[in-house]
């Protein structure tokens, strides 16, 4: 039987736990098959990131065309952009129709600080979005609003929704919400919150990355958006369990992608 085919458009990670390396371990996990189109080259581990290197929006459009000519690909996610140039080109594919079940991961800043997308090239994808999973941090940099509560993370969904994404979800691993990961889900006029035990563990490099393919994947098998993102957070919870005790890398290290820990 034939794969769904699943599209990623992100930086890719060299320790692998983010970016493109982490979507296409997603996308493979959860059954489909993952092609991918970089627009930049970051020199990182689980410390931080080193360097980062934008590539031209011409060879991103090369990669899209390329991937888009010869596979049907049922549903796309978006991480780090690198530049407005770049965010141009991938929304002409949008604007174009060809980017379906569009998942738009608003990259701004690694878990290191780092930063590795800018406020802008974002905005310009955003009206094309399905679904747009930004967290705190990126929500308040889209916003110009702070989003520390739970509160302020349902104003600033429905502030985002209002510039385009049919659905938002503003991701919270890190509030303080009594022991909880609480995201929020906004579209359609209603509001849901989405809670979850949180997982103590330094092995979270990726979980936003990890999130937006999940539900691009879930999308593509035909799933409500509701039901993609309940799914994908059930299945960051597990991969963010499986990884809690690993040695991987001296920083923030990666998530238990395959489940290899049971």
């Amino acid at each position: 039987m034939t794969p769904t085919t699943v599209l990623t458009i992100a930086g890719s990670d060299s320790g692998a736990g983010a970016g493109i390396q982490a979507d296409l371990k997603v996308f493979a996990a959860l059954g489909a098959y993952g092609t991918s189109v970089i627009t930049a080259i970051t020199a990182q581990n689980t410390r931080g990131v080193d360097a980062v290197l934008p590539l031209p929006p011409g060879t991103v459009t090369d990669q899209l065309d390329s991937v888009l000519t010869d596979f049907t690909v049922s549903a796309v996610k978006t991480g780090m952009l690198g530049s407005p140039a770049v965010a141009d080109a991938v929304a002409e594919a949008a604007r174009a129709g060809r980017l379906p079940h569009l998942v738009v991961d608003p990259v701004l800043v690694a878990t290191s600080g780092h930063t590795l997308g800018v406020v802008e090239a974002v905005e310009r994808l955003l009206p094309y979005a399905e679904v747009a999973t930004p967290n705190r941090a990126e929500a308040a940099a889209l916003t110009g609003h702070p989003v520390t509560t739970v509160e302020e993370m349902v104003a600033a969904a429905r502030a985002l929704a209002a510039g385009g994404p049919a659905w938002v979800v503003v991701t919270g691993g890190d509030v303080d919400a009594d022991g909880e990961a609480v995201d929020v889900l906004y579209g359609g006029g209603a509001t849901t919150l989405l809670r979850g035990p949180r997982v103590d563990t330094r092995h979270q490099h990726g979980t936003g990355c990890s999130f937006s393919a999940a539900i691009a994947v879930r999308l593509a098998a035909g799933d409500p958006v509701p039901v993609a993102v309940a799914a994908a957070k059930e299945y960051v919870a597990r991969a963010l369990t499986g990884a809690r005790d690993w040695e991987l890398g001296a920083g923030h290290g990666p998530l238990d992608h395959f489940g290899w820990s049971g």
